[in-house]
């Protein structure tokens, strides 16, 4: 078995859409994964198909944005698949609204999840990667770090991903630590769904527009991001780090 095959990786916000088919990904190349979402029971899909192929996985209830659960999760995980030193920091909320309109509570909400979980999760996951002298940390960012109407809690987040991303490449990589940020365009998922709703458009109709405006004539999917990550966290990425990819299926610019 390589050492590949006996490392343990985290995946947050994986009950579903992008965080489950990253956790199912990184157990088909021989992680052993640990299925983190706030509700322990929404992880049941996602740990029973990478078992069914055969992968060995777990499923974790954490709010992530709850220093003392993060603690708890991560000493959890430690016992029972082993140090993680893979973290992908995905879960991620919405609370779309005009500035004028948003409430003090939809920014804080957002910022809890998205930042301080990322910043909570890394904090205790890279205590692990020092000792093996190994790690990769994937955040989520998206392209509406670039701004987006409607999302400026979501949007300010995603680009403070980024900047936490390079600093983190930067204080860790001395010790075997990458760490890198994958910025999804359209991704089909329940998200993506729910901006359909806000703006008033069926998501058939929602996808179809969006796919007019994307290079290569298509929407992604959950599969899409997953294989970026894949290769953030492999041992061949291992010179790859404080990186930003945005994966979007064209420039977004």
């Amino acid at each position: 078995m390589s050492t590949t095959e006996q490392r343990v990786a985290v995946v947050t916000g994986a009950a579903r859409g992008i965080g489950a088919a990253t956790a199912i990904r990184l157990a088909a190349e021989g992680r052993a994964v640990a299925v983190i979402d706030l509700d322990e029971a929404a992880c049941k899909d996602t740990v029973e198909q990478i078992q069914a192929d055969g992968g060995k996985a777990i499923a974790v209830g954490c709010d992530v944005s709850d220093e003392a659960q993060v603690e708890a999760a991560v000493a959890r995980i430690a016992d029972e698949l082993g140090a993680p030193t893979v973290l992908v920091n995905n879960a991620g909320v919405l609370r779309d609204n005009l500035l004028f309109k948003m409430s003090a509570s939809d920014w804080d909400t957002v910022m809890n999840v998205h930042l301080r979980g990322a910043f909570l999760m890394s904090k205790a996951c890279q205590k692990h990667m020092v000792d093996a002298g190994f790690g990769r940390i994937v955040n989520l960012s998206s392209s509406s770090a670039l701004g987006n109407r409607g999302q400026v809690n979501y949007s300010a987040a995603k680009a403070g991903l980024q900047g936490f991303t390079k600093t983190l490449a930067k204080e860790l990589g001395k010790f075997g630590i990458t760490a890198n940020s994958v910025a999804p365009g359209f991704i089909v998922t329940e998200m993506t769904k729910a901006t359909a709703e806000r703006v008033g458009m069926g998501f058939e109709d929602f996808q179809a527009a969006a796919a007019t405006q994307i290079p290569v004539q298509r929407v992604g999917r959950p599969d899409d991001i997953a294989n970026a990550i894949a290769f953030f966290t492999g041992d061949a990425a291992g010179f790859v780090s404080g990186q930003v990819m945005y994966v979007a299926g064209g420039p977004l610019n």
